[in-house]
């Protein structure tokens, strides 16, 4: 078998010839075993290969692969509705499937001018949406996605996210440390100057009016940015500011969703409901599918036919969603993640101690950044690489993420053990040792 067949545009973590997955383990072709906390980029919440999703799969499979969703009523996509029904706040009762994060946020963006009849959408610095013109044209966490793209769609406004690390009000006014020590307490410390509301305010006045706004799109905790949490307050006012002009808010649950923080949707930790959520990755267990949920008098201004795909909601992806759902439920995944993620939170947070380099330590259940940085304060690239490379060796993966890249982001799969947590800090910690030395 040979990889030259493959096209270059991926850009590879790692190189691994990977078999087979168990649980948190991914397993290469010579046996070698390794802690896997990059969880497919938060798709495998329910570890790998979880023997009831196999089996809901293969079950599914042998009675009926595809039905086009505008030909037949597939079973399993309406048991998917009534399983979402029980874990989204009860005004999200309309659902329509497709099979990517970036085809679901697209779909939310079309579905929001159609109900609105406005044209604009604003989004938020550092923002991953997916890489389809529309969705790139709302990404704005790194120039890469766009590079050499141009021009994208119009009508799409940028505004500054609560980032609170990197805040310009608190660079002026706070030492690194508070502004870790602030960043760290998000969102239930709920501190933030208002930089950023007065900043959407702004926008409202000078380039997009509220009456030609359809939709503000926003993650609800920044993913590719640099897993960053937003202060409770950032979000409640954008949900003030949408009520007030008939605006939309669409929450970006992609990565956030399924368990990942602790809560089965992110949304939960804001005390606020938005008017339509985009959802996948964890949706399915690694089956391609994605949601988007919506009040039903907002999917009711869809006009029929006015989008569709062939392949969404496919019926083997379906059953797979459904036996998701409720191995999360039943088997207090999501209890879990917010268990071991304080674990892991409180391990980084002493390393923190131990090592300036790592500026801040952030997130919300199991979805954590790390960021590193210099003796003067500023984003070291080259060291997070370093770190991410030591840590493989002695198999445990991480990713990066953020503008600079210099962001661990630790995304264990949600059946992670306390014995593994505290082996990866273990591992984490010698890498640290290594690498400062």
């Amino acid at each position: 078998m040979s990889k030259e067949h493959l096209s270059t545009v991926w850009a590879r973590a790692f190189d691994i010839p990977v078999e087979r997955g168990e649980g948190p383990y991914l397993i290469d072709t010579q046996g070698r075993r390794y802690l896997d906390f990059t969880c497919g980029i938060a798709v495998s919440n329910t570890g790998h290969a979880h023997p009831r999703v196999v089996r809901a799969i293969q079950e599914q499979a042998a009675k009926l692969i595809h039905g086009q969703i505008g030909v037949v009523t597939p079973q399993p996509v309406l048991q998917l509705t009534d399983e979402l029904r029980q874990i989204l706040p009860p005004a999200l009762d309309t659902y329509f499937f497709a099979n990517s994060g970036a085809e679901a946020v697209e779909a939310a963006v079309k579905l929001a001018r159609q109900a609105t009849g406005r044209t604009n959408v604003i989004v938020f610095e550092g923002s991953f949406h997916g890489r389809t013109y529309m969705t790139m044209a709302m990404t704005t966490s790194k120039n890469s996605y766009r590079l050499r793209y141009q021009p994208l769609p119009a009508g799409v406004f940028v505004a500054p996210y609560a980032y609170c690390y990197h805040c310009p009000v608190a660079r002026r006014t706070l030492s690194p440390a508070e502004r870790a020590r602030l960043s760290a307490s998000q969102p239930e410390g709920d501190a933030c100057c208002g930089y950023a509301i007065d900043q959407v305010q702004y926008l409202l006045k000078t380039q997009t009016a509220p009456q030609e706004t359809a939709a503000m799109v926003i993650e609800p905790v920044l993913g590719e940015g640099g897993y960053v949490v937003p202060p409770r307050s950032f979000i409640q006012a954008l949900r003030r500011i949408c009520d007030e002009h008939g605006i939309l808010l669409v929450f970006d649950e992609i990565q956030t969703g399924f368990g990942r923080t602790g809560k089965f949707f992110a949304l939960e930790h804001f005390g606020i409901v938005p008017d339509i959520v985009a959802m996948a990755k964890g949706i399915a267990s690694g089956m391609p599918l994605s949601c988007v949920a919506a009040r039903r008098d907002i999917m009711s201004k869809w006009t029929a036919g006015a989008h569709g795909g062939t392949y969404g909601p496919n019926v083997v992806s379906a059953a797979a969603a459904v036996e998701t759902i409720r191995v999360l439920r039943e088997e207090n995944l999501v209890e879990n993640s917010a268990a071991r993620g304080a674990q892991l939170m409180r391990g980084l947070r002493e390393l923190q101690q131990q090592f300036p380099v790592l500026g801040d330590v952030r997130g919300l259940g199991s979805m954590i950044g790390v960021e590193l940085v210099d003796a003067t304060g500023a984003p070291d690239k080259a060291l997070t690489d370093r770190l991410t490379r030591l840590c493989a060796d002695h198999n445990l993966l991480l990713l990066t993420c953020g503008t600079y890249g210099n962001v661990i982001r630790w995304i264990p799969p949600l059946v992670v053990s306390e014995q593994q947590i505290d082996e990866a800090l273990n591992i984490f910690a010698a890498a640290l040792d290594q690498a400062t030395a």
